[in-house]
């Protein structure tokens, strides 16, 4: 009885973080740059066993409890489209704009950049975008980039290069809110093709998240409906256990 509370109680775990996860692409589809997040499941067992490097154990015969193995981000480029807007900017091919944040730097594909009081280019509400050398000041805001990534002023003075790279290992970086990312390790200094006065679109298939959405809903509603039938047979069980 207990292990079918269990798997019950799993399973509506599993698939809040699954509906968390399609609420979020779905909230970011016009977010420039975003790409989409995707919950991986697996069986407490098989997860077990995995860690064991595969050697065969005898666990038990208990009802599967339904656990995280990942979530996976889908790095696929989303479409450049054309804005016309000087402070735009996309990338073609890997990499991703280095922010200054607060105490730390963000890695992003979202390049919908403004500029501050101070005449920096920054990613608003995240921070300051980073050249090779510091951030980039373009002042009176009339500038020029390059496809290589140089940013010049009117005058044809160089301003600073975008600093563009790409992790070493991409399971490594962690996804925030905004579609910005943290790297847990290391980064290479990268040369794509940066082209201004475009935008990535975000990778979300609008459609694909919307059938998601209601079969995650759905999965839920099923294992809740599980969850209050054991637990009504849990309490008829107490109570005719309570007459003896």
């Amino acid at each position: 009885m207990f292990s079918g509370f269990y798997t019950a109680a799993s399973g509506m775990l599993m698939n809040q973080r699954r509906l968390n996860a399609v609420s979020n692409n779905m909230a970011n589809q016009n977010t420039p740059g975003y790409q989409a997040k995707k919950v991986i499941g697996t069986t407490f067992d098989e997860e077990l066993l995995r860690q064991q490097g595969g050697i065969e154990t005898n666990i038990g015969g208990g009802s599967p409890i339904a656990i995280v193995a990942e979530e996976a981000i889908d790095f696929t480029q989303g479409n450049l489209k054309e804005t016309n807007r000087p402070y735009d900017m996309a990338i073609s091919g890997n990499g991703f704009f280095v922010i200054q944040g607060e105490g730390q730097e963000y890695l992003t594909r979202n390049g919908n950049f403004d500029r501050d009081n101070e005449g920096y280019l920054v990613l608003r509400g995240v921070g300051r975008v980073l050249g090779d050398d510091g951030p980039i000041k373009v002042d009176n805001g009339f500038f020029n980039v390059g496809s290589t990534g140089g940013v010049f002023s009117e005058n044809g003075q160089l301003l600073g290069m975008l600093r563009v790279e790409e992790p070493a290992d991409y399971d490594a970086l962690v996804q925030n809110d905004n579609g910005t990312y943290t790297s847990g390790g290391q980064t290479t200094r990268v040369y794509p093709t940066v082209s201004q006065g475009r935008l990535e679109a975000s990778n979300v298939n609008l459609g694909k998240e919307m059938t998601d959405a209601m079969s995650v809903q759905r999965a839920f509603q099923s294992c809740g409906k599980a969850l209050t039938i054991i637990d009504q047979m849990n309490q008829k069980t107490a109570s005719e256990i309570g007459k003896l």
